[in-house]
């Protein structure tokens, strides 16, 4: 998988430049976070086969996304080596009832979360990117799927 974490100097790379929503969290729950969206304490794949731009991991937003009391993460990662054409990924991930973190959607392109909700009150997230049709990703219980599509030029 594209945007993991393999070796190098991370202190450098781990961003929360969102720094007051991070902060929501103790440094041990970040993270937590972050290895379960697949990073470690090293340098990311992104950054060390990038030849573009990169943009480190940062943890984007941390609420509760589906009323169940405990943080999730959006956290996104950017390079066009790693994200295509979107330049960019995605990685929401949840605190889950024992503490451990449990990812949930992995994505390239931006997440958009809709007022629309899946299974367990999880909102359904429009990924967005190039182009004039975006998918529509729907929790059912056990993983994020396709639902539909949504834009100008969609064939739904």
């Amino acid at each position: 998988m594209l945007g993991r974490l393999k070796s190098g100097l991370w202190v450098a790379c781990f961003m929360t430049s969102a720094t007051a929503l991070a902060d929501e969290l103790p440094r041990s729950e970040q993270l937590k976070a972050f290895r379960a969206a697949g990073f470690n304490q090293e340098t990311s794949e992104c950054e060390i086969e990038t030849t573009g731009s990169y943009t480190p991991a940062t943890m984007e937003l941390v609420k509760d996304l589906n009323g169940d009391g405990r943080p999730d993460a959006l956290i996104t990662e950017g390079s066009t080596d790693c994200y295509g054409q979107a330049g960019t990924g995605f990685y929401l991930v949840s605190q889950q009832s024992d503490g451990h973190w449990k990812l949930m959607l992995e994505e390239n392109g931006v997440a958009q979360f809709l007022a629309s909700k899946g299974n367990d009150g999880w909102p359904d997230v429009e990924v967005g990117g190039p182009g004039f049709c975006f998918p529509v990703m729907r929790y059912d219980g056990q993983r994020y799927q396709f639902h539909h599509s949504v834009g100008e030029r969609c064939a739904d």
